[in-house]
């Protein structure tokens, strides 16, 4: 019995200082984003992303060891959730809802999680030193597959002749901007944060904008 008692309150423990560890890591990682997207990544130190989240600089390098663990770590947090929320364009779908579908959930992402696309962004401005091998492969892949699907349409009579490529480009600018040039939008429209009817107006205004311009109905 004691030994049974001994196994269940070590697995109590662990489960306890598994929930410790995933919830100290979120917060330095929210507190990193944070630093990296106001300072960079060549200006951003251990110490302010503690300072930040109100912990010890030794609690950060405990679980991270060193900043470019810390800023690889937001990367693939930042990854994981752009590839969730790009949305996808599929060929049963048509044209018309595969775009509607492609632009809400990048308008989703801009508007609820604004810092991803702002770290991928500075990622990408900075040269993608850190993701060039994301950029090479799976993005170079996604875009060549998803022009395919496009082009077919194209070539079936579904939707103008046009540049598939550019057409991913321009979907990508103008739902990203609301998130990467926030402060700028917000500033002109004189407002202090976005309203709860922007998303849905922006999506509504994008998804006609492109349908139109591709000759979609």
């Amino acid at each position: 019995m004691t030994i049974m008692f001994d196994k269940k309150a070590d697995k109590a423990i662990n489960k306890k200082q598994g929930k410790i560890r995933v919830k100290s890591q979120s917060i330095i990682l929210a507190a990193a984003s944070d630093e990296f997207i106001l300072q960079g990544y060549k200006g951003a130190t251990v110490q302010s992303i503690a300072d930040r989240a109100n912990l010890p600089k030794a609690n950060v390098l405990y679980y991270f060891k060193n900043k470019e663990n810390i800023y690889h770590a937001v990367l693939e947090e930042t990854l994981d959730m752009w590839d969730q929320g790009i949305g996808d364009i599929v060929y049963e779908d048509g044209p018309k809802l595969a775009i509607e579908k492609f632009i809400a959930a990048k308008v989703k992402m801009s508007f609820q999680h604004p810092s991803a696309s702002k770290i991928y962004a500075m990622e990408i401005i900075q040269g993608a030193l850190h993701l060039k091998e994301f950029a090479r492969t799976y993005l170079r892949k996604w875009v060549k597959e998803k022009a395919k699907i496009f082009q077919q349409w194209i070539d079936e009579g579904k939707m103008e002749d046009i540049d598939p490529v550019k057409l991913i480009f321009l979907i990508w600018s103008s739902t990203q901007h609301y998130a990467d040039f926030e402060t700028q939008i917000l500033s002109v429209m004189n407002r202090a944060d976005y309203e709860e009817e922007d998303q849905e107006q922006v999506t509504q205004f994008l998804t006609e904008f492109v349908l139109r311009g591709t000759g979609i109905k």
